[in-house]
């Protein structure tokens, strides 16, 4: 089974253009959020009664990128993933109630189900970066966004707990507040950090 590692962070931390900077190295296999593909996500930001169907459309697809990349012939890479998805967007939108609690209660039903069917990541990858840094980003955003710049406080508290639960050597946090448009810095830490860890 292949090596995967998930890069995580609140919504404008650059996950996305950190595994976009990965992915030209050619060394990886990348799987993507896919705004724009998700059949739900553009109704879930109009109306909060797809949000369920929008968090669970999600798990699946990410349980489903997790099955592919681990057969793949290169390290899996992924933005988010689906520990994030529900560590950190689906107990948001609880918090937010934009979920009730049984709605909640089945998207962790099905998260512990699948995460106990495969493995969690070998490596994590946890992007830090400050809010104003964070609120720039989002507001020059063409995608849709359920997550706002206003919860980047309370959705950094729940990875630091479910963090707070995984081997430190599995995680690799890196400050991304000041990095370059390349995420040079970034690639090669972490480039590093896999030649020597995985």
């Amino acid at each position: 089974m292949n090596k995967l590692i998930t890069v995580v962070g609140p919504s404008g931390s650059g996950k996305t253009s950190l595994v976009h900077a990965l992915a030209s190295t050619d060394r990886f296999a990348t799987a993507l959020e896919q705004h724009s593909e998700r059949p739900f996500q553009e109704l879930a930001k109009q109306d909060a009664k797809y949000t369920f169907a929008n968090q669970m459309d999600y798990l699946i697809l990410r349980a489903e990128q997790e099955k592919d990349l681990r057969v793949s012939t290169k390290i899996g890479l992924m933005d988010g993933g689906l520990d994030l998805d529900f560590q950190g967007f689906t107990r948001l939108f609880l918090t937010r109630n934009l979920l009730n609690q049984m709605e909640f209660d089945l998207c962790r039903r099905f998260y512990l189900h699948t995460r106990g069917l495969l493995p969690p990541p070998e490596l994590i990858v946890r992007l830090k970066v400050d809010e104003e840094t964070v609120a720039s980003r989002l507001s020059r955003r063409k995608r849709v966004n359920i997550a706002s710049a206003d919860d980047t406080s309370l959705f950094n508290s729940y990875l630091d707990e479910w963090l707070s639960g995984v081997p430190s050597d599995q995680i690799l946090e890196l400050d991304v507040s000041t990095e370059t448009l390349g995420y040079e810095q970034s690639v090669n830490t972490i480039l590093y950090a896999i030649k020597n860890n995985l």
